[in-house]
């Protein structure tokens, strides 16, 4: 789940990529930034990886807080935003955004500490698939829902007996929250030049969750090892993969990036498997490969919609 991904889901800003860009898949050219989108997708995931194993010393909680403000020191430090200048209602849609994505994380992160980190990444999704749906405005669309719907009764076991449900709620309120991240992402993008909204946003995000790390960890955020490992959490699951996803958008049609950022739930699971042993099931993997399909279906509509 990186910070820069989830804009090219809305209409308007994979419009605005599109416009630029002739023609559809990825051609031999197109391989370079496919690759540097997929290693931002595998740096994410297993940054994810690395952050549950540092939840039994930090918290959840904890672990949201060191992501945020470690990276918001880095983004910060490197873009060096420019405060004046903006309106009131450009800092109203970079305060929005920063909230937003504090709660994605926050809600995520208590998911991941419940429940395996491919099936969260998989109900998550759900979110970014939902606005994707009601974009198009397509009655196609309610195939692609009622696949995902299928993915997720999969995964639940039929009723979320096999799933911490809690652990399950909040991955689906962080998708939610995915869905706002996304909205307010492509906002800020337009009125804040380069990655200047992103690092303000997450100097806010920052602010809003320093409190419910030191309510949860107080001292433990400022053991020197544990620093260490938020930061690589920081590096991977934000800097990295945004810097990555940044240089491959200005070769790569959006329609692609998006839909080889669906494949990110099937990413999830792998990190899952080798980093944290969390096996799938049969049927586990089926409603990830099921989720995957609806995402792909669900964007590839949306730009039959616009030709």
């Amino acid at each position: 789940m990186s910070e820069a991904a989830a804009s090219v889901a809305l209409p308007e800003a994979a419009g605005a990529l599109d416009a630029q860009r002739a023609g559809g898949g990825p051609s031999r050219r197109a391989l370079g930034p496919v690759a540097l989108v997929v290693a931002g997708a595998l740096s994410v995931q297993f940054g994810a990886a690395i952050a549950v194993m540092l939840m039994p010393r930090a918290g959840a909680l904890g672990v949201v807080t060191l992501r945020l403000v470690l990276a918001a020191l880095v983004l910060l430090a490197f873009c060096r935003p420019r405060l004046r200048g903006h309106t009131r209602a450009d800092w109203g849609t970079v305060v929005a955004f920063g909230t937003a994505m504090a709660a994605m994380n926050v809600l995520f992160y208590q998911a991941v500490d419940r429940i395996p980190l491919g099936a969260a990444v998989t109900l998550e999704v759900l979110g970014p698939l939902a606005l994707s749906v009601i974009a198009s405005r397509r009655l196609v669309n309610l195939l692609w829902a009622g696949l995902a719907l299928g993915g997720v009764v999969l995964l639940s076991g039929g009723g979320f007996e096999r799933l911490d449900p809690v652990g399950a709620a909040f991955a689906l309120a962080a998708g939610a929250m995915w869905a706002a991240y996304i909205v307010f992402s492509a906002r800020t993008g337009r009125r804040f030049p380069q990655a200047d909204g992103l690092a303000l946003a997450m100097g806010v995000g920052a602010l809003l969750s320093l409190p419910l790390g030191i309510w949860e960890s107080g001292s433990v955020l400022l053991v020197p090892s544990t620093i260490g490992l938020g930061l690589a959490v920081a590096l991977m699951s934000s800097v990295l993969p945004y810097t990555l996803e940044l240089l491959a958008l200005r070769r790569l049609p959006a329609p692609t990036f998006a839909v080889l950022m669906s494949l990110e739930p099937a990413i999830a699971a792998t990190a899952g498997f080798l980093v944290l042993h969390q096996a799938l099931s049969p049927a586990e993997g089926l409603a990830i490969v099921l989720v995957i399909a609806a995402s792909m279906g669900a964007v590839r509509t949306q730009v039959a919609g616009k030709r």
